[in-house]
């Protein structure tokens, strides 16, 4: 299993949608659980003051059950957040402290009420994007930012804190490790902490594919977060086998097996450095379980098959899991030496 491989490393999650449960036998190779939808916040209160559990209840006590960690994923989010959350009954614009006393109350109340059973909650989602009238990466312009003010983040985390001060608390982001965004996170970050706001992790989101980013700038980016003694989750991983530029369809019945190998080399790399910094690297997740339930075969093209996962559709190991399994050895001999995946 790959939980018992890297025991010793950091812990080995999935995503689960709300029909987790079909890949259970798969399941065995994961110790940690990331809610992909169920636990935000159009999910959790669609409605003022109509919060909806069930889910994210079952899903809890699926984990307690067989003894995976929980991550709550996420509380603050620019996107899949309804539009009552930022306006009063005619449709206008609230105030800050209206605004802050909602980001308050959900908060409070989502995490008390798994206080002690979520390891740790991706408080903020993807605060940071390229600006083109100011050629800067800097905080994106959210409801929360113009409504609130650049201090949401911080409220954010303090409300979390608050409502749980045993749980972890985390910042998730995607092309965390491309040089110009990944230097304001750091900043970013760097002044959360330097006034004394706790973040406990860096989540640097995987959708990552053939070809980018590079080996070393993964590296660079791991060890410039991790220097600012927080640890480094790598969240929401896949490696598409399509660059962000290429529109094309061409597996429409199939990965070929040329393509394959390429992405079991690609994954070995990445493994590599993981295991390599896995002094800093806490939890290694991965943005689904089989390639048929990926999202990424609706993003960015809408039904394109994409292959990013460890099993394909029927649930079988791919090469890029064997290459898991021992990145430092050809994923061919990892195979013969481990037998079936369910086996490991």
């Amino acid at each position: 299993m790959l939980k018992d491989i890297y025991a010793e490393d950091f812990l080995i999650g999935f995503a689960a949608r709300s029909d987790y449960w079909l890949d259970e036998p798969l399941l065995q190779h994961f110790n940690a659980v990331t809610a992909e939808n169920m636990m935000k916040w159009e999910a959790l209160q669609p409605r003022p003051g109509d919060f909806r559990f069930a889910q994210a209840d079952n899903l809890i006590l699926y984990a307690e059950e067989h003894g995976m960690k929980v991550i709550g994923h996420t509380l603050i989010w620019h996107n899949q957040t309804p539009a009552w959350v930022f306006q009063d009954d005619q449709g206008k614009e609230v105030s800050r402290e209206v605004l802050l006393a909602r980001m308050e109350e959900h908060i409070k109340t989502v995490v008390g009420r798994y206080k002690g059973r979520v390891k740790g909650w991706d408080v903020v989602n993807e605060a940071i994007e390229y600006n083109p009238a100011t050629g800067k990466w800097e905080l994106r312009d959210t409801p929360w930012r113009r409504i609130i003010g650049d201090d949401y983040i911080e409220y954010a985390f303090r409300f979390a804190h608050e409502a749980d001060p045993e749980a972890e608390l985390y910042y998730n982001d995607y092309n965390a490790a491309d040089a110009p965004k990944r230097d304001a996170i750091y900043t970013m970050v760097k002044g959360l902490l330097d006034k004394g706001v706790r973040v406990d992790a860096i989540g640097m989101q995987g959708h990552w594919d053939l070809k980018n980013p590079s080996i070393q700038a993964i590296r660079d980016a791991i060890e410039l977060y991790s220097s600012l003694g927080v640890k480094v989750h790598i969240t929401e991983l896949d490696i598409s086998v399509y660059t962000w530029d290429d529109r094309a369809n061409r597996y429409r019945t199939g990965l070929p097996e040329s393509v394959q190998e390429e992405q079991a080399d690609r994954y070995a790399a990445i493994f590599r450095v993981f295991k390599e910094c896995s002094d800093v690297i806490e939890r290694v997740t991965w943005w689904g379980v089989k390639d048929s339930h990926s999202w990424k075969n609706h993003f960015p093209v809408a039904n394109r098959p994409d292959y990013p996962l460890l099993f394909d559709g029927q649930g079988q190991p791919k090469p890029c899991f064997w290459a898991v399994v021992d990145p430092f050895n050809p994923w061919k001999e990892n195979q013969e030496k481990y037998g079936t995946a369910q086996d490991n």
